[in-house]
């Protein structure tokens, strides 16, 4: 009697420190039923300021910088560490200007394109549809073209389909083997223009589509591969009008994606320094960042209405975070530092978008090198890895894994009169059974203590990994390019039933659990 006395009591005892713990993560390790797709970890490569030229290219002669095929050697070392999925290109605004037939045969008789929409520049098309195909197939990444509705013609955007993807013999497919490439590249993803609301068009959600519908009626699919894969201009964050009247115009057997594009920007008109910000600055960023969790439930509950089996995908193909340019740079380029406070947007982010991977299939940072919340910026011959390319390859363990359902009790991060939740997780099992759990504490000055309490599975060992540093400007440089980077992390304990963890201050900590 006394010793069961003893176990109650110590029962009870455990429950109520699970159950007070202020910081709680309950993971279900035993109820996964969804997977997280790899192309959530999309990226998106517009030609805008240095993100082509002088970042991704440059040039098959250019004897100073190492390259394959003018693809600069280091971005593609750096982007295969990535395991990037998918690349998003050419646009963006650009896409609704750009005409593929100008990018394509000999580089000298290529005709020069003045880049309306980023800095007025004349840009010569020696990287068009081939050059970022193969480079696709360098990266072992899928290509996600964006056509040209905005300017372009419903019969350009059908040959430039049958020029990638018809192995047969037709006119596109023919002019393709002239210009050096035998084989199509069976391109699966196509975006039926880009932000038709804006730069696309400026058109009315009803506007957009009956072009839509349109265009997509003469999208062939050449490669007999089970259909190509068709997504839809989407909302500008809470638009719930544009995506309503999407899913209510258009035919669902005409319509696999709808995209939805939502920036971490504080006022349009004084976005603020990208390095030099305050704590109410950061808080707000994080406000802006957080609220990609509202934007998705109300948008895909809409799509419900109309889709109640899921079949459509929202498509995050733009986000980020987005400040004023470095100073002395083109205003035009969008060419910004990238410090702590991005990698929280990263972590947060990524944890959302995990966690709704039963409707979010894709998604684009935006964007890879040299513009807004970029993974990687050069300059010349030197190249650098941002923090937001360490969080993104901390958590490339999640891609095509199982997604563990969870719910998160978290205390507030709290400034002035304003809270948000300081703790943010998602956690997944991989194919060869190893659990990783993802947590970011966005909080700038204080550590969180927090219980990761785990059912339907036991471990025996776990290991861990942290990304974190003295202040939340801190930013790696070319003169000091490993200032942030990824270290070991032991700031837990393994418990009968779950792990003990302590986050500093705004860090993403990512655990591997066997």
């Amino acid at each position: 009697m006394k010793k069961e006395i003893i176990i109650t009591t110590l029962f009870f005892f455990i429950s109520f420190f699970y159950l007070s713990a202020q910081n709680r993560v309950t993971i279900n390790a035993d109820l996964g039923q969804d997977t997280i797709s790899r192309h959530i970890y999309g990226h998106f490569s517009e030609h805008l300021g240095r993100c082509i030229y002088g970042g991704f290219f440059v040039g098959e002669d250019n004897t100073k910088i190492p390259n394959e095929k003018g693809v600069r050697k280091d971005v593609l070392e750096a982007l295969r560490a990535l395991k990037v999925p998918n690349l998003r290109w050419p646009g963006g605004c650009f896409a609704d200007t750009y005409h593929w037939k100008d990018g394509i045969g000999p580089k000298s008789e290529r005709p020069t394109i003045v880049n309306t929409w980023w800095g007025g520049v004349t840009e010569d098309n020696s990287f068009g549809t081939h050059e970022f195909l193969n480079m696709c197939e360098m990266l072992d990444a899928e290509p996600y073209l964006s056509a040209n509705v905005g300017s372009g013609t419903v019969q350009e955007m059908a040959e430039w389909i049958q020029y990638v993807n018809h192995d047969g013999v037709s006119p596109m497919a023919d002019l393709r083997r002239k210009n050096g490439r035998e084989k199509p590249w069976a391109v699966k993803y196509w975006g039926v223009g880009n932000e038709a609301w804006g730069c696309g068009g400026n058109m009315t959600p009803e506007y957009y589509s009956d072009i839509y519908r349109q265009y997509v009626t003469f999208m062939a699919d050449w490669t007999n591969s089970g259909g190509l894969y068709r997504i839809a201009s989407g909302a500008s964050s809470g638009d719930y009008n544009w995506t309503e009247v999407l899913m209510k115009n258009i035919k669902h057997n005409m319509l696999d994606g709808v995209a939805l594009h939502h920036y971490s920007v504080i006022d349009w008109s004084n976005k603020g320094s990208a390095t030099d910000f305050s704590e109410k600055q950061y808080f707000e960023i994080m406000d802006r960042a957080f609220e990609m969790e509202e934007l998705i439930e109300r948008h895909t509950t809409i799509m419900d209405q109309y889709d109640p089996e899921e079949k459509i995908d929202l498509i995050v193909d733009e986000w980020g975070g987005w400040y004023d340019v470095e100073p002395g740079t083109n205003p035009g380029f969008l060419y910004q530092q990238n410090t702590m406070r991005d990698a929280m947007i990263a972590g947060m982010t990524l944890n959302i978008f995990n966690n709704h991977c039963d409707r979010v299939k894709m998604a684009n940072l935006a964007q890879t090198i040299n513009v807004l919340q970029a993974v990687i910026l050069t300059d010349e011959e030197k190249m650098l890895l941002t923090p937001t390319y360490h969080v993104m390859k901390m958590y490339n363990v999640h891609h095509d894994a199982l997604m563990l359902p969870l719910t998160v009790k978290s205390d507030s991060y709290k400034y002035d009169d304003q809270e948000l939740p300081a703790i943010s997780a998602s956690a997944s099992t991989d194919k060869m059974g190893v659990t990783h759990i993802s947590l970011v504490n966005i909080d700038a000055t204080q550590s969180k203590k927090l219980e990761l309490a785990i059912y339907g599975k036991n471990f025996s060992s776990v290991t861990g990994e942290i990304l974190h540093s003295d202040k939340l400007q801190d930013h790696n440089t070319f003169s000091d390019p490993e200032r942030i980077k990824p270290i070991g992390f032991s700031e837990f304990e393994l418990m009968d039933n779950g792990i003990s963890v302590t986050l500093p201050p705004f860090s993403v900590v990512v655990l591997a659990c066997k």
